[in-house]
C-alpha cells in the first residue's frame, strides 16, 4: 500500500493539516499508522465524514484520555491535563519550572531551558508526566498500596534523593517528617495506618466527594513518603475523582493557600478545603466545556 504525507492529505481534502492528524489520531482514517512524530495516510483514504465526527469522537472524559495518551495526541484535554497538572503540582511544592518550561519538556522531551535549572526539578517533572499515564491507565482499579508505592517509585526515580541511604524510594519513609510543621505518623506506624485508610476506603460503596477528600486529607497526615506526599496525594485525588465519576480538577499554585488552610482544618471544619476544590472542579467544567466533553456530576 502507498500512504502519503499529512500535509498531502490535508491539501487534497480541502482541510487543514491540524484536522488530517485529529482524524488519525481518534482512529477515523483505516491504515494510518504513526511512525515516530509523522502520520503516514494511505493514499486511497477518503475524507471521514463530518456528518458522523460528534458520534465518532469519544464523549466521556477517560474514554478521550485514554484515546488522546495512545495516538500521541498534542492539542487535546490529554495534553492540556499534562501539563496544567504537573506544573501546578510541582509548583505548589517549590519546583521553579514556568508553564511554559513545563509545555517545553512534555511536547520536545528535551530540556532547552535558559537560566539556572535544578536538574531534580526537570527529572521529577519528566517522572511526573509518567505518574499522570499510570493513572490514567490503572483509573478502573481501586487503590492500593502497591499502586501508590509504584506511583512514587516513579516520580523519584534518578533523583538526588534517590540515591541517599536514608530515602526509599518506592517504599515508605525511613525517618520521621513534618507537614505544615504539624508532626506525621512515625515511621513504623505507616504501614498499618496505610491499611487502614485504605481497607475503609475502599469499603465505602457509593463514595461522596467528601469521602474523596477525606481520604486524600488522611492520605497527606500520615505523609507515609520521605518526599513526594503531596504530588502522589493530589494525583490520587485526580484518578479517585475519574473512578467514581466526579469532575476531577487542578489544585492551581493561586489556590495553595486555601489549599493548606482546608487541610490544616478538615477535622474541624469540612468547608475550607470542599469550597476550595469545588472552585477548582468549576475552573475544570470550563475546560471540559471547550473540548466539548460531558459531564453528569457534581
Amino acid at each position: 500500500m502507498n500512504y502519503i504525507s499529512v500535509a498531502e492529505a490535508a491539501k487534497r481534502w480541502g482541510v487543514s493539516e491540524r484536522s488530517v492528524r485529529n482524524y488519525c489520531a481518534l482512529g477515523r482514517i483505516g491504515g494510518a499508522f504513526l511512525n515516530g512524530k509523522t502520520w503516514n495516510v494511505p493514499e486511497t483514504a477518503e475524507k471521514p465524514d463530518r456528518i458522523n465526527k460528534r458520534s465518532q469522537i469519544p464523549q466521556n472524559l477517560i474514554s478521550r484520555l485514554k484515546a488522546e495518551k495512545k495516538a500521541g495526541l498534542h492539542g487535546g484535554i490529554y495534553h492540556r491535563i499534562q501539563i496544567d497538572l504537573t506544573y501546578n503540582s510541582n509548583h505548589i511544592e517549590g519546583i521553579k519550572l514556568t508553564h511554559d518550561q513545563t509545555r517545553y519538556i512534555f511536547e520536545t522531551n528535551t530540556i532547552g531551558l535558559t537560566g539556572i535549572v535544578r536538574v531534580d526539578d526537570v527529572v521529577e517533572t519528566a517522572n511526573h508526566f509518567k505518574c499522570i499515564d499510570m493513572i490514567i491507565d490503572n483509573v478502573s482499579y481501586a487503590p492500593g498500596e502497591q499502586f501508590i508505592k509504584r506511583l512514587h517509585a516513579v516520580l523519584k526515580n534518578g533523583t538526588s534523593d534517590s540515591r541517599q541511604d536514608w530515602f526509599a524510594v518506592g517504599d515508605y519513609k525511613m525517618l520521621p517528617n513534618e507537614v505544615g510543621g504539624k508532626e506525621t505518623t512515625a515511621p513504623e506506624d505507616v504501614a498499618a495506618q496505610m491499611k487502614q485508610l485504605l481497607s475503609g476506603y475502599n469499603a465505602i460503596e457509593k463514595k461522596t466527594f467528601d469521602d474523596l477528600l477525606d481520604f486524600h486529607y488522611r492520605f497527606e497526615a500520615i505523609h507515609p513518603f520521605q518526599d513526594g506526599n503531596g504530588r502522589i496525594g493530589r494525583l490520587m485525588l485526580f484518578k479517585e475523582c475519574l473512578r467514581n465519576n466526579y469532575v476531577p480538577f487542578i489544585i492551581s499554585d493561586d489556590m495553595k493557600l486555601f489549599y493548606y488552610r482546608g487541610l490544616q482544618n478538615w477535622r474541624t471544619e469540612r468547608g475550607y478545603l470542599r469550597d476550595t476544590c469545588l472552585s477548582a472542579q468549576d475552573r475544570f467544567k470550563k475546560i471540559l466545556d471547550y473540548f466539548k466533553i460531558q459531564y453528569d456530576n457534581e
